[in-house]
This record gives C-alpha cells, structure tokens and sequence, in this order.
C-alpha cells in the first residue's frame, strides 16, 4: 500500500502560504483491501515526531480533506505525517510539511526604493559575511511591481513574475524561499526590479498603474547550527545601480541590453526609504513556473524574407537560448499566432508591442526576458548574425504549478486534437489567475471565462489552490462593492469595465460550487459561503432599489448577456438573440439554489430563507418566459440549454423536443455563444440526445469546433471565425487565437463520451455510463480525483463487440451501466475487464440515424445514394435537407423498399 499525493491545502509542501485552515488531503494505490479500516493523522514540530502537537483520533478520516484546528506560529516548519489501514490489515504511513511565512509578525525590513529622478530599473544588493556553519536560512519578500532574488550568481527559487498579481492597493503577497543550500562564507544578496502589472500599463485605456515608485522589502533569517539567528533586513544600507533592463512591461515585451550602461560611471546608490501603507501577506498564489519546453519544429523564411521560428504549438511563456552572439549585436523577437500568406502576423495583438530586444556583450549566457511573458507561437527573428541554428532555442512553457489530473485518448485524431486544445487553452491562460488571452493588450481575469471552463478546467488539473487564490481576489473586489462581484479581477485604478453583471459575477458562486463537487472538503464551503451569499444579497438589493421587489426580472444595466453567439442582428454582433433580462435573472435564480444548499449543507439558519427566494424566483420565471404547456417564449439555443442546466422548466420533455426542434430549423448548426455554446454537448447528453451531441461535436464546417482544428488551431478561439477559410485572420479588434472558454466542450468527453461523472461530491462515489460512438473507435480516459484515479476505456470491435476496463480508486464506488450489459452494476475497489453484445453495430458508419450531411461528406458512399435515390441533387444542395436522416427519408416521399436497398448499400462502409 501506498500513500500518494499527500497535500496541505492542495499543494504539495507549502511554503510561507496564507492558510485559511490546514487542510490535509491523500490519496491510497496498490493497497491489498478496498477500504479503510482506520485513519490517522500527527502534526508534529520535528520530523522525528517527538514534538507531536496534534492527533487524530483512530478512526476512518475523509481522505479528500481533513481539517487539522492547530494554532499556527509564524516562520515554523509543522511535520504531518498520515497513517492507513485497511480492510486486510495492509498499512502505509507518509510524511509531508508545510511552513508557515510570517503572517502577523512585524517586519524589520523596511521598504526601499530609488531615488524620484532615477527612470532606469534598478538592481538593489546588500554584500554579507555568514562566518558560522548555516543550518536553515528562509528569505521573505515583496518587490514592486515584480522582482527576481539572487544569492551571488544564483537566481533564488524556480518561480517567475513574482509577487505575482492581484489587487495591489489591497495587499501585497510575501513570498518565501528555503536558501539554506545558498548561503556561503561571503555572500552578495541582490534583488532586480521591473515594471509588471504593478508600475506598467495593465487593463483597458482608462486604467492607470497601481503604483509609480519601485519598491523592496525583504528579510533574510539566517540560523547557525549554535542556534544563533542574523537577520538581513532591507534598509539604508542596501545600494543600486541601473540594471540591464532597458524597458519592461506586460504588453511591451522587454529590452535588455548588456550594453547600456558600459561607457557610464554608475557609482552605486545608496537606497532610499519609502511609505508603504498596504499591508504584507503571506502568499496565496501558486508559483509560476516553466512547466515544458518546446524545441522548434521548422525554420520558415517567409516570402518577405523573414526569419520565422515555428514551435507548432501556441502557448504562454518565452523564447530562451544560450548567447554566442558578438558584442554590440542587437536581436529583436517578435510574437505572433498566426502567419498571413506565409509572412509573420500579430495585428490582433493591437496596442501590445510583444517583443523582446536583447543587446549581446559578447559573453555566454543564458537568454531570456525577465519580467514579461508572451502568447505566441511564430517569433520572427531580425538582428541575428550567423547562422541561425533553431536547436539552440527552446521554447518556455510558462503557467501555474498545477498537477495534471484528466488524460482522454480516443481513436478520433480531430477529437485528440480539439483535446490537447482545451489543455493548452488552460495552460496559456492559467498564469497566476485564469485570464481570458495571454497575447494581445488585455490578458484580464475575467470572471466569465473562469465560471464558464471551471468544470472542464478541474477535470484537467487539480485546481483547488489556484480557484483559491482566484476567489480570495474576487473577495477583496467584494469588499469593496457590498458584495458585488466585476466582470474582471482585479480591478486596476481608474478602470471603465469595472461594472457587476450576471453570469461573470455568479462565478462567485459556480466556481465554489465546481470546487465541491470536484474536491468535496466541507471546509471549502465555509470558507467560501460567505462571498457566495454577499453576491446574492448585492443583486437582491440592486433588484428591489430599482424595481421595488426583490423577485422581478434583472433587466436594468448592462449585461454581456450571450456573448459573440452568432443568432443576433448578424454574426458580426458582439450578442444573441437571448434575451439579456432572461440570462441574467436565470443566472441569479440557479445562484440563489447554490446558496441554499451550501447554508443548508452548513446548518445556517438563514437557508430557509434563500430557499423561499429561490423557489419564488424560480416561479416567477416559468410564469414570465413558460407558457402552461411548457414551451419557452425566448427560442434560442442559449435559452433552452440554461433552462435544461439549471431546471427551471415546466415540462422537461416537453423542453427538449422543442430545443432539438430548434436545432433542426438551425440546420444542427450552433448558434449559441459564450453562455450556450460550452454546454451544448453536455446538456443535450444530459437530455439523452448524446447523438446531437456527437453531430455537433464532430461537425468539421463553420461553426464548430473542428472547423478551427482543420485550419490548423492549436488552442481554442475566442470567435467561431477567427480565422476565414482562406487562413485570413477575420479581424484584429477582439480576436484571440488562445481564448479557453469554448474548448469546456471538452467536459463532454469526460463526463458523457468516457462516462465519468460523480454522484457524490469529490467523486467518492461515481457513476460511469460511457454513450458509444463508432467514430471514436476508443475512448481511453483516466482522472486522478480527490479520492484516487478513476479509469473508464471503451474499445468498439467487430461482430457488434465492446470491451470496457475500469478502475476504481482506494475507498470508492462506482455505478456503472453499460451498453451491452442489461444490469446496472456497484463496483467497489479495483480493476475491472468486460465485454459485452451491443445492438446497434458501431463500426458501420451508415445507418438509420445517419443525416444524409454526412453520407454526402463521403464520395463513394455519394454515388450509391445518387445511383438509388433519383432526387439526389434536390437533397444535395439544400442545408435544411442534409441535416435529415436515413429514417426520415419515408416521410419525404421515399419508399420502404427503397429506404432498405440503400442502408443494405451503404452497411458495408465502416469506421
């Protein structure tokens, strides 16, 4: 037996985080039993546990999450040490730490900076004597607007942009570092600056920086083996000169120039004092870190006679490689996602400048920009001298530390790629906190984006410290507002977007509500009950100043309502057809429903009440858009698929045949946007229509998401036509090529194509119900949940056969109903084989339900239609007829025994 992925708070080995609770979490493999039989958990002050502080009584514990009620000092080291039994008598015990920062302890460091007539970026040192044998040394630290830390040569930590982003004016992240390994005899503490989202332009036009002074503070507690502590603290004593970063800034790029200060006599300056009201904090944001590296994949001289690097893939980070140009030699990298006629392109990027300009002093070293990061795939290269050979490049995948969890492999290479393109949606756009682009002039937390992929986003990785950081920045924006959430956080001074709306603002309560059911530590909704409750109370309010009553439609100010759909006045719209009063009080109905059942989950008193509301809401909505049959006054595909999600409907059944009615008059063409079209898949699964689903999910022509992987996507697009059939960029106003929130699609292939879906929250126990499909061929998904990793593969085979392997974690269950099998099976712990009889026969491409689109999209099976059906043409080049199936072509006029000669014709087309 093995204890794996033991975490506190959801990260492995903390250091000098912010804990709200101490909150231990694990995971069992390779154990002899399915189940516990008893628990364990010591914290102890020394990893020997002598010093034991606190235990748990013996007993079965929540593995997903165990909240441990100590006091917590500031700059000590806890040991915590987890101990499993189980039902054989097989036992395992595993030791991890965390280490708190200095919390609410004084500083005796004090803020530096640099003189007001120095525009240069600084390099601020501090040279030390360590005479005695070091036995632990931790450096705290918060530089404006973001900072790298060096001992001697040796960059401190593995982490980039730090003190990372959130609202400056509100606090200011410390962080911490083991430099233990970095102290020696003599010793020269150094600290670089640079501008960030802190001192340089970030946000809309309107915005101004945070700040315009740079800053330092920092203390190094260094403790000899004698017990005696220094302390290195920043304060006069500490000196700067100008640096070699010539110009920084997130949507610059930056320049560094090895030059610039050669033939200048920059004496070092003393530092100067400055005035810092913001309180320091211990961190909550995750480290950002290189993650991958990407070696070129071709070299391409365009036919303008640019120098183009290609690394086949467009992600978030930089360009990195190691300097041999001659002194004085200036080379400018340029970042783009996409080419035009073959030549380099980045006007979407608009008023970002995104390059990196390096001046060479003629000495090896590693090349890279220090406090920037770019959205990129193609980087033209002008300045270099020699030939340029591409294996001395690498590309540095950047984003936060978050551990992969969900893996899907199916035997579809379109899906696979549509896959790896919802992943690296994520990974380009979760840098620090989940931002909506990583290139153009904008890269803004917004709140939309993160409520919209939160469930496919936690599929994907564990996501439960970086959703925390992110709702502890929306919980400083609330404050602010009474409770209001913005459509984006934080909110930089002086911004023209900071107005509250319906579905950005209810990430405050979906977002904790994915968290649940993903992560199912109880401790997380009393964490974020409060910030969920104070949105619903700010509408409620807003509701009944403006129209007298608190159950009354949110149809006063503005709303982003169905973002980019293509339903609207024309498809160059920024919004549907939707009514925005609809969404926007549908939104705040289902957010009501959340609240009440976390308050009711907690035992709060005021659930009743948020319950009654909920209820009357919900019933002023059927009786304002639901006729008494059932049917919905607002037709479109948005509408249905919100009503579907959140169950506010009369007549269930009713509901859906008028949306696949509708999805037939749209010619099974999505018309839906930002609200809609992530969901459309999952809610027409949920509905028992997963063929729709499949329709819509392996549609190649625009609109859909295959339409973007034929013409080369490597991530997912913000607009449906980002890019034009002839590889012309649509437009350069709004128009990302690295946009994650339609690739939620990807929630389908989990929870409906592979089947796994929890029926308890944390995925403890689940329900595994894969729907087959022949052109998948397999699906082959593994998902390392709270609780351990769950696998479900389906393979279809010849003569109707299906073989399924599933694994169910340590302490788990599953329900599971499989095509083939009549039974509904429990599983508990373990591996498992099955193969099953199917009905319908998944390797033939053509049958009763196949729409006569896709017999068309192939030109053998064409022919045979033409040859038996005579009024081939008609059906042909009509869109409205194309979308019919097999079975429904009796109904247009054509015979039985004509209807049954041509399937014979077409069964033997196969996947």
């Amino acid at each position: 037996m093995d204890i794996k992925r033991l975490k506190i708070n959801g990260i492995v080995e903390p250091l000098g985080f912010h804990f709200d609770d101490i909150i231990v979490s694990w995971t069992v493999e390779n154990s002899t039993g399915t189940h516990s039989h008893s628990e364990c958990i010591l914290v102890a002050l020394d990893s020997e546990f002598k010093n034991i502080i606190f235990e748990s009584e013996q007993g079965l514990l929540d593995s997903s999450g165990v909240s441990i009620p100590i006091t917590l000092a500031p700059r000590t080291r806890y040991y915590v040490k987890v101990l499993v039994e189980d039902d054989m008598g097989d036992k395992a015990e595993k030791i991890t730490f965390f280490e708190t920062g200095k919390r609410d302890e004084d500083w005796q460091g004090q803020w530096i900076t640099t003189s007001q007539d120095d525009e240069f970026h600084p390099l601020f040192s501090k040279s030390f004597i360590s005479e005695k044998t070091v036995k632990k040394a931790r450096l705290y630290i918060c530089g404006l607007g973001l900072y790298e830390a060096y001992l001697g040569a040796e960059k401190i930590g593995n982490e980039y942009l730090t003190p990372n982003l959130n609202d400056y004016q509100s606090a200011l992240q410390v962080q911490t570092y083991d430099v233990t390994h970095l102290i020696k005899r003599e010793n020269t503490f150094s600290v670089l600056l640079g501008n960030g989202w802190y001192k340089g332009k970030y946000g809309d036009e309107n915005s101004v920086p945070y700040g315009a002074q740079f800053g330092l503070v920092a203390e190094l507690h260094i403790k000899s083996t004698d017990g005696e502590v220094c302390v290195i603290t920043t304060d006069q004593s500490w000196t700067y000169i100008p640096s070699n970063v010539e110009q920084s800034g997130i949507y610059f790029g930056e320049s560094y120039n090895r030059i610039l200060w050669e033939n200048h006599d920059n004496m070092p300056k003393s530092a100067q004092l400055m005035t810092m009201s913001v309180p320091l904090i211990d961190r909550y944001s995750l480290p950002v870190v290189v993650k991958e590296t990407l070696a070129v994949k071709e070299l391409i001289v365009s036919p303008k006679g640019e120098t183009i690097l290609d690394f086949g893939q467009n992600f978030t980070g930089w360009v990195e490689w190691d300097n041999c140009l001659p002194k004085g030699t200036r080379v400018q990298l340029e970042f783009g996602e996409i080419l035009q006629d073959g030549n380099f392109y980045n006007d979407n990027y608009r008023t970002a400048e995104s390059v990196f300009i390096y001046t060479s002093n003629g000495e090896k070293e590693r090349v890279r920009p220090h406090f920037t990061f770019f959205g990129f795939r193609y980087v033209k290269v002008t300045g270099w001298v020699g030939t340029l050979d591409t294996s001395m490049f690498r590309g540095s995948v950047v984003y936060s530390d978050l551990e992969r969890t969900g893996f899907i492999q199916t035997g579809h290479e379109k899906i696979n790629r549509l896959y790896q393109n919802s992943l690296w949606g994520m990974k380009s756009n979760f840098l620090d906190l989940p931002t909506d682009c990583p290139q153009r002039d904008e890269r803004l937390g917004w709140t939309g984006d993160a409520q919209v992929f939160s469930k496919t986003a936690s599929y994907h990785m564990d996501t439960r410290a970086f959703y925390h950081k992110y709702l502890w920045d929306m919980r400083l924006e609330q404050q602010k507002r009474h409770g209001g959430v913005p459509a984006f956080i934080p909110v930089p001074p002086n911004s023209n977007l900071a107005f509250e709306t319906a579905i950005w603002g209810d990430a405050a309560t979906f977002i904790p509500n994915t968290l649940k059911e993903f992560y199912g530590v109880s401790q997380y909704s009393e964490i974020y009950y409060k910030q969920m409750k104070d949105w619903v109370d700010f509408v409620a309010r807003r509701l009944e100043d403006v129209k007298g009553t608190k159950v009354a439609l949110w149809d006063f100010s503005f709303q982003f309502g169905d973002w980019l759909a293509l339903d609207g006045p024309n498809e160059q719209s920024f919004k549907g057809d939707t009514p925005d009063d609809y969404l926007a009080t549908m939104y705040f109905c289902r957010s009501l429903e959340i609240v009440a059942l976390f308050g009711e989950a907690l035992g709060k008193a005021e659930s009743k009440t948020y319950r009654s509301y909920y209820e009357e809401l919900r019933q002023f909505l059927l009786d304002t858009y639901f006729t008494p049959v059932g049917h919905l006054s607002s037709g479109t595909q948005s509408s249905y698929i919100v009503a579907l999600n959140f169950n506010i409907y009369r007549n269930r059944a009713v509901l859906i045949d008028d949306f696949t009615k509708l999805l037939q008059k749209h010619q099974n063409s999505i018309k839906c946007g930002f609200v809609g079209a992530p969901l459309i898949c999952q809610t027409l699964a949920e509905c028992g229509r997963h063929d729709l689903a499949y329709q819509l999910l392996f549609k190649e022509t625009y609109p859909s998401w295959l339409y973007a992987v034929n013409l080369g996507a490597t991530t997912i697009w913000e607009r449906w036509n980002s890019v034009l059939p002839d590889g012309h960029m649509s437009g350069t106003g709004m128009n990302s090529l690295n946009h994650y929130s339609y690739g939620n699609v990807v929630e389908f292939l989990y929870r409906y194509a592979a089947g796994l879906a929890p029926k308890e929250a944390g995925f403890k126990t689940v329900k595994i119900s894969p729907k087959l499909n022949g052109k998948l061929k397999f699906c082959d998904c593994q998902f390392d949940s709270a609780y351990g990793r769950y696998r479900v593969k389906w393979e279809i085979l010849e003569n109707r056969q299906v073989t399924y392997d599933l694994q169910i974690p340590f302490n788990c269950q599953a329900e599971v109903e499989l095509e083939g099998c009549e039974e509904v099976m429990v599983l508990e712990t373990g591996n498992y084989h099955f193969q099953f009889e199917t009905k319908s026969d998944y390797t033939q491409r053509y049958h009763e339900d196949s729409t006569l689109g896709e017999i068309f999209e192939n030109s053998a099976a064409t022919e045979i239609f033409k040859k038996i059906v005579p009024v081939y043409e008609l059906m042909a080049d009509n869109g409205a007829m194309r979308i019919n199936q097999l079975r429904e072509l009796v109904m247009l006029g054509l015979s039985q025994e004509t209807e049954k000669e041509l399937l014979r014709e077409l069964k033997h087309f196969k996947y």
